[in-house]
């Protein structure tokens, strides 16, 4: 999954601008719902795997223009602003509401009912979709001729990158095969470079980087990205093979962090409005960076509501506080018809951020774990060991954002001519598990609906 979302994100960004919105999204939430049905009928791992990858590039194609169907939705004003408040709450959550229930279905019921329960869901919104939502495509971008070659280079050379970075631990960091899977991610990469320097019609315009609030913040959400995926993947760990949680049990642990996220997200939007997102931004991932102190001191015995708990409140406030400064520095200069490509950017700079995070986290988790029982110690002491080492190097990560984020991010006041963009590019910046959670509140939004969409620019009715 993680491999074909990341690897498309910048495609899908891009198609979201010149096919249309409206029109990738059903598109997308089809093959999704498909491949949900499939991943829960699946016989074998390798239909399982196929699968999952189908629901990865369904994944892809929705997240562009989940959040203009929100802007198409209501009129702009108090309720357009509720209804956002709703959304990015409840995406920058979702993430930690799916361990919850997640756990409880596998639990109560089987695995396969975590791909069953899509499908329902999925099928209410396309149902839906088409009398409801109104089309929306930059008229601009559509008119523009395709790029394949820089399609076919990002794709592949996103899509190797991804690969090698989730193996790179199992493989070894000096392996031909982890070498070998950079070097051509490296020539891809740099191959499309050079086709979009010279492509008459590029599918990334590489003036887009020129902007300093957009290149600043990508940066900055790669080594957010790189530490917050490994704190959720050794939070678990920590919480199930050390202190023997079930896995409806982990799932409740992490509800404080559920709702001081949604709490956060809410603070975090107000703030930007009364300053600008940078010092809001920094002061959130100093908040994150003490809450991964807070990890480091884990014991091992019972220590969930000494450390594990304030540890999930001060990083569901430093990240909840985070996320959405983020977002709006990252987008806040940019053309409305780039609004899907700059979307695609902070997606696919979170992918990656999160492969190679999670690939050097591992690494020195199971280094320290091995050394620690090769010197005699047990099982649960090992596991400690390696996971707070871990925690330490998320922990200067994020540290090591709020330097970035202090250094090259320009501080300017938020504009309101772009908040089309911003929301656009907000459905990228949340977790990937979350898409189906900010769909079914947008249709119980839907029954309180009032007014009719302001007209943009970028927007027009479908031919």
């Amino acid at each position: 999954y993680t491999l074909v979302f990341g690897g498309f994100l910048l495609l899908a960004g891009r198609a979201a601008d010149r096919l249309g919105r409206r029109r990738l999204f059903i598109a997308g939430i089809a093959l999704f719902t498909g491949a949900s049905l499939i991943c829960g009928l699946s016989q074998s791992a390798g239909m399982l795997l196929v699968a999952r990858a189908a629901q990865g590039l369904g994944g892809a194609m929705v997240s562009p223009a989940a959040l203009s169907i929100i802007l198409a939705t209501f009129a702009e004003g108090t309720k357009r602003n509720r209804a956002l408040a709703i959304w990015g709450a409840i995406a920058s959550a979702g993430g930690a509401v799916g361990l919850l229930l997640g756990g409880a279905i596998i639990q109560a019921i089987s695995w396969r009912w975590v791909f069953f329960i899509n499908v329902p869901i999925g099928a209410a919104v396309l149902a839906l979709t088409p009398r409801i939502v109104p089309e929306s495509r930059s008229e601009a971008v559509a008119k523009t001729g395709y790029d394949a070659e820089g399609a076919i280079s990002i794709t592949l050379g996103t899509v190797g990158l991804v690969f090698t970075l989730i193996n790179a631990n199992s493989w070894g960091w000096g392996s031909g095969k982890t070498i070998a899977g950079f070097s051509v991610s490296a020539v891809l990469i740099a191959a499309f470079v050079i086709i979009e320097q010279r492509h008459k019609e590029p599918l990334v315009p590489l003036r887009i980087f020129s902007d300093r609030s957009l290149a600043a913040s990508d940066a900055t959400f790669l080594f957010v990205a790189a530490g917050l995926f490994g704190m959720f993947f050794f939070c678990t760990l920590y919480l199930q093979q050390v202190l023997g949680y079930t896995a409806l049990k982990t799932g409740v642990a992490y509800l404080p962090l559920s709702l001081t996220i949604i709490g956060a997200s809410a603070l975090a939007s107000r703030l930007v409005d009364r300053f600008t997102p940078k010092p809001v931004l920094i002061t959130g991932l100093a908040i994150g960076t003490g809450g991964f102190i807070f990890l480091t001191q884990l014991s091992g015995h019972n220590d969930y509501l000494n450390h594990v708990l304030p540890a999930m409140v001060i990083l569901g406030l430093g990240f909840g506080m985070s996320f959405v400064p983020a977002t709006i520095a990252a987008t806040s200069g940019v053309a409305p018809e780039d609004s899907g490509l700059a979307s695609g950017l902070l997606n696919a700079t979170q992918e990656i951020g999160g492969s190679l995070g999670l690939a050097i986290l591992s690494t020195v988790a199971t280094t320290r774990i091995t050394n620690t029982l090769h010197g005699g110690a047990a099982l649960p002491v090992a596991l400690t060991h390696g996971f707070t080492g871990a925690f330490t190097v998320s922990g200067l990560l994020c540290a090591a954002s709020a330097v970035l984020a202090l250094v090259l991010l320009p501080r300017r006041k938020r504009a309101v001519k772009n908040e089309q963009v911003e929301t656009i590019a907000s459905s990228f910046a949340r977790c990937p598990g979350a898409p189906y959670a900010g769909h079914l509140a947008r249709l119980v939004a839907l029954t309180r609906r009032r007014g009719k969409p302001t007209a943009n620019k970028d927007v027009g009715p479908s031919s």
